[in-house]
């Protein structure tokens, strides 16, 4: 293919993506005469599939390899991919090849930090999804890995590259809604978050995400979205953690809870608390900002502000107070108690764009220009740290202290 014909190829890809023109325009910049960056896929299951969907509609993106050790995968692979994918079962084989530029690691949460550690020494670029390591010493693997091998790993945080995110994180640091005391997070679902399984036998391959020896549960695979969005709004990760957890209705031989509620403490006594829960979805999935002058809501959509009315609080002459009293905050008054019902102000940012398709473009960019990813390492790690530490106190039933992240170097 020549170049003309690659471009007026990606410009079509481009609209039917909705990628942003401005960013359009500067990968075609960047686009190199080979035309493509070649990308092998550990871990082509369900989110796997998903991120091959949004890279094939990156321009210069194309899917040369993938690694599975279920064997309906390679077909599934076959038919988004829209051609025979080369296919192998140990990711050793794939990280042989001479002609790949990049890997995404997409595979079961225990076996993040063996595909990473391998695929960043074989020399590649890695997009890793989250949580990013199952354990502690894990994740801090994963961490002296990128340090030593120099390699562009980006975490699959994709919140970090949505334009309302950014905006809208970027006004509570700059304290428009006063200062930022509390995140209050929220992702519930109505749904067993188990998947059908053709043969028992395969039980635990298909849905690892039910027991401990594989998954972190509604912690790892959920909160540490909203855990990143806390330490980003605190400009720090979490010092301590208290949580608790249960199974309520799915007693279905499942280990990880059905519902879990965790509070983080950060400095300065501010707190994010988050809630999960897989039996009831009104609230579904949102995070609330609390500042001492309003409140800002994120969704996967949009953000909106609230502010806080202003009370007048006339000061009592000393005579009315010695014959009347007073009457304290703590006393329940119908006025000012009730829900604030107003219309919120929507953030101008908002445009309905795919986080994960703008993470995966943003990686591509990384890949091609040699630059450093937003959701890095360290982003990682400090998300993961806190959600290791978070299932620690669940199951300990006592406040964990979570160690200090590494300084970023």
């Amino acid at each position: 293919m020549n170049r003309r014909s690659f471009l007026r190829g990606a410009s079509a890809s481009v609209m039917a993506s909705g990628m942003t023109p401005v960013f359009a325009q500067s990968l075609e910049k960047s686009l190199a005469p080979s035309d493509t960056v070649s990308v092998g896929v550990i871990g082509p299951g369900s989110r796997g599939q998903e991120l091959m969907r949004k890279l094939l509609r990156t321009p210069g993106v194309g899917i040369t390899a993938a690694c599975d050790i279920y064997e309906p995968r390679f077909a599934e692979v076959d038919q988004l991919v829209g051609s025979a994918v080369p296919r192998y079962k140990d990711y050793r084989q794939l990280l042989e090849r001479k002609d790949l530029d990049a890997i995404v690691v997409a595979t079961p949460l225990y076996l993040h930090a063996e595909h990473v550690k391998a695929a960043l020494n074989s020399g590649r670029a890695v997009y890793g999804e989250k949580s990013m390591g199952f354990t502690a010493e894990d994740s801090q693997s994963i961490l002296q890995t990128v340090q030593q091998s120099g390699k562009i790993f980006q975490v699959g945080h994709q919140y970090r590259y949505a334009a309302w995110f950014q905006d809208a994180v970027s006004r509570a640091r700059d304290l428009q809604i006063g200062r930022v005391t509390q995140v209050v997070a929220y992702w519930n679902r109505n749904n067993d978050w188990r998947r059908p399984v053709a043969d028992p036998k395969d039980e635990r391959l298909i849905n690892w995400r039910l027991y401990k020896e594989y998954s972190g549960g509604l912690l790892t695979e959920l909160g540490s979205h909203h855990i990143d969005l806390a330490n980003w709004v605190f400009g720090e990760q979490p010092t301590d953690v208290m949580g608790t957890g249960s199974i309520a209705v799915y007693h279905d031989g499942r280990e990880v809870d059905d519902n879990v509620q965790v509070v983080f403490g950060y400095s300065e006594g501010r707190r994010l608390t988050f809630t999960s829960m897989t039996s009831n979805s009104l609230v579904g999935e949102q995070i609330w900002i609390y500042g001492t002058n309003g409140s800002l809501q994120l969704t996967l959509q949009d953000a909106t502000f609230y502010y806080e009315p202003r009370p007048v609080h006339p000061v009592s002459p000393q005579s009315e107070v010695m014959q009347h009293g007073v009457t304290t905050g703590a006393s329940f008054r119908a006025g000012g108690e009730m829900p604030y019902r107003g219309k919120g102000t929507p953030l101008g940012s908002a445009n309905g764009d795919d986080p994960t398709q703008l993470a995966c473009q943003s990686f591509i960019e990384c890949v091609r220009e040699k630059k450093a990813p937003i959701a890095d390492v360290h982003v990682g790690y400090r998300a993961a740290i806190a959600a290791t530490y978070a299932n620690r106190s669940i199951q300990s039933g006592c406040k964990e202290t979570i160690p200090p992240a590494p300084a970023a170097g």
